[in-house]
């Protein structure tokens, strides 16, 4: 993440993304509250995110997109329960990032072959640029 309003908006689209199934599950909160520590967010500026209508920001680079899609895949998989709704939802998310469906549907596929539903980072780039070829 290069600026601080790109991790502002990659927490805005987690929290509307935890919110797609009509509940916020504790551990999708806690899963969320981490991301923002990692991304140096105070707690307070977070669940200020929890009120506001999110803004988008587009981010350029696609190793960061393919690892937003990431954090969003393993927030739609924290709690347990996969719904229709998130599915749906993490895929338009993608396809407006510019993100490969192909890709996208393999690395879904393969975190929910996973037993812990984590993929590793080469994996996870591989399954992406596999599709360039």
């Amino acid at each position: 993440m290069e600026t601080y309003q790109e991790k502002i908006s990659l927490l805005q689209e987690m929290i509307a993304f935890a919110l797609v199934d009509g509940q916020l599950h504790d551990r999708e909160y806690d899963f969320i509250e981490m991301i923002a520590q990692e991304l140096e967010i105070d707690k307070e500026t977070m669940l200020k995110l929890y009120d506001k209508k999110p803004t988008k920001v587009i981010i350029k680079d696609e190793f960061s997109r393919i690892c937003q899609f990431y954090k969003l895949a393993l927030l739609m998989h924290v709690d347990g329960v996969l719904h229709e709704n998130e599915h749906k939802k993490i895929n338009e998310i993608g396809i407006n990032m510019g993100l490969n469906p192909y890709a996208m549907k393999r690395v879904l596929h393969l975190m929910k072959e996973s037993p812990t539903r984590m993929i590793d980072g080469d994996v996870l780039i591989a399954a992406f640029h596999e599709q360039y070829n």
